[in-house]
């Protein structure tokens, strides 16, 4: 028999006639309709003139097509790139021109790119002319083996332009597996899917786990509050970024009643602030679960499933993951970096920036900033790159915010660096209050002042309605930055 990997772990070992997937409206995909449509797809795709190695773009709205797709490129032997639909046909030309698709997939709320694909010389199609062709001759799956590509993200490029992170069909694998088990994920589990999918949470951590468990999901379009609460009573268990909770913590429908059957809730992507954390639980009686990963890592760390779930920090090393800090200060405080069956090869024709990432031992370097309690639970401190410098003293922005947000009519901040002629770097914040006008810059530096050294009070302190975030909830400090610079 012919090893896929992705498809032999993924699609072999359900029940033809247990659902894999519902959507909005009631729609069912049961896992044989799932695995014959994948076939199909992989078929129209080789029809098409994709071969193994090849790179297929896709920018598709979220739908079971999407998921279909996916598994249609593994199996196909091909290299599945998604991407988000915000991009505008500009930014896709970039994309275009480093993963050098042979198939670029759009729908209609992507049509615009249609030209700028074709001035490259590079095939279009749609996921109709993929998915559900009764023309497309079905095909077994290519042979792959553990280390050949499955897929290329593209880094969110907020320190530049974006990268390809290279994932093999074995990164993908390993992941999915720990997880299932770590998180008790069973058959009878129906996950309510809100994320998008073109980035690893959304499509690798939820789908693939769903797929490994031989579970179920909701299969919601977007995250939507009414959505969330018409179907919260048949999910057991929820994936979602910090403002979803945050979002549900606003509105008065999830309460302890409402959740007191979900077996289990993930967040990710974004540091979930440990106060969330505490009013979430408050309210409904759940301890939100909070992990650690990356776009070239897949997943790191998590929070136990049994044991103490500690607000502010990302829990242990998974299992077969191998996590340190590098040189660390007087806190504590170090470089957190990784190594395992998670963790990316490198980055898509970019030797380079791949040789950068990683330790002369082998160790990928995450960009993290980390602390590990007695306990062995790591916290997220920051990113090295906003580790801010003023005057040759080093200041962690996420101690700083730590105290804004604990003050009244404080909801959230962001504390990055700025230059300065003389100091060479000097603290800025943004922040968000709970209500208008509770509070105001100068009574937040005069708090302050009793809490921090006055290095560590922000010079730069403005108010905003919202901080920028990026897709997957990630505050953009660059976008900040930026506005207060001029850059």
């Amino acid at each position: 028999m012919t090893s896929n990997p992705i498809h032999d772990t993924f699609l072999t070992h359900q029940s033809d006639a247990a659902v894999f997937l519902e959507t909005d409206d009631g729609t069912m995909l049961t896992y044989g309709q799932l695995r014959q449509q994948v076939a199909g797809a992989a078929g129209a795709l080789a029809a098409a003139r994709v071969t193994p190695g090849d790179r297929v773009l896709c920018q598709i709205a979220k739908s079971p097509e999407a998921l279909i797709l996916y598994l249609a490129t593994v199996t196909a032997g091909a290299v599945f790139v998604p991407v988000n639909t915000a991009y505008t046909p500009a930014e896709l030309d970039y994309f275009l021109q480093d993963a050098e698709p042979a198939l670029v997939v759009l729908d209609a709320t992507t049509q615009a790119a249609r030209a700028v694909a074709e001035a490259r010389g590079i095939a279009v199609a749609t996921p109709a002319d993929l998915v559900h062709q009764a023309s497309a001759a079905p095909i077994a799956p290519v042979a792959r083996g553990w280390d050949d590509l499955a897929a290329i993200l593209y880094t969110s490029g907020t320190t530049g332009r974006s990268k390809g992170a290279m994932l093999t069909h074995g990164n993908l694998i390993s992941n999915a597996l720990v997880l299932k088990d770590l998180w008790r994920f069973t058959e009878d589990d129906v996950l309510l899917h809100g994320l998008p999918v073109f980035h690893t949470h959304g499509l690798f951590v939820a789908t693939n786990i769903v797929l490994a468990a031989a579970a179920r999901m909701i299969f919601l379009p977007a995250f939507d509050l009414d959505r969330i609460a018409a179907h919260l009573p048949r999910a057991t268990t929820m994936m979602g970024v910090p403002t979803y909770y945050t979002r549900m913590l606003g509105d008065a429908r999830f309460d302890r009643a409402a959740l007191a059957h979900m077996r289990l809730l993930v967040s990710g992507s974004a540091p979930l602030l440990a106060d969330s954390h505490a009013a979430f639980q408050a309210r409904t009686g759940q301890a939100i679960l909070e992990r650690y990963g990356m776009t070239e890592t897949n997943m790191i760390t998590s929070n136990p499933h049994d044991g103490a779930r500690r607000a502010g920090t990302v829990g242990h090393s998974l299992p077969g993951v191998s996590l340190r800090l590098a040189t660390p200060d007087d806190h504590g405080i170090g470089g957190i970096e990784v190594k395992g069956p998670n963790v990316t090869p490198g980055y898509w024709r970019n030797p380079d920036k791949t040789a950068e990432s990683f330790t002369i031992d082998g160790w990928f370097i995450t960009g993290d900033l980390g602390q590990i309690d007695d306990a062995g639970y790591l916290s997220i401190v920051g990113r090295a790159k906003d580790l801010v410098i003023s005057g040759g003293f080093n200041i962690y922005p996420k101690e700083i915010e730590t105290e804004i947000d604990a003050l009244p009519g404080v909801l959230e901040s962001a504390v990055y660096g700025l230059p300065h002629p003389d100091l060479g770097e000097v603290v800025a914040a943004a922040v968000v209050l709970t209500t208008p006008a509770t509070t105001d810059a100068e009574r937040i530096r005069a708090a302050l002042a009793t809490r921090l050294a006055r290095f560590k009070i922000p010079r730069n302190l403005r108010i905003l309605p919202d901080l920028p975030r990026n897709a997957m909830g990630k505050v953009q400090k660059d976008v900040l930055r930026k506005a207060d610079t001029g850059a």
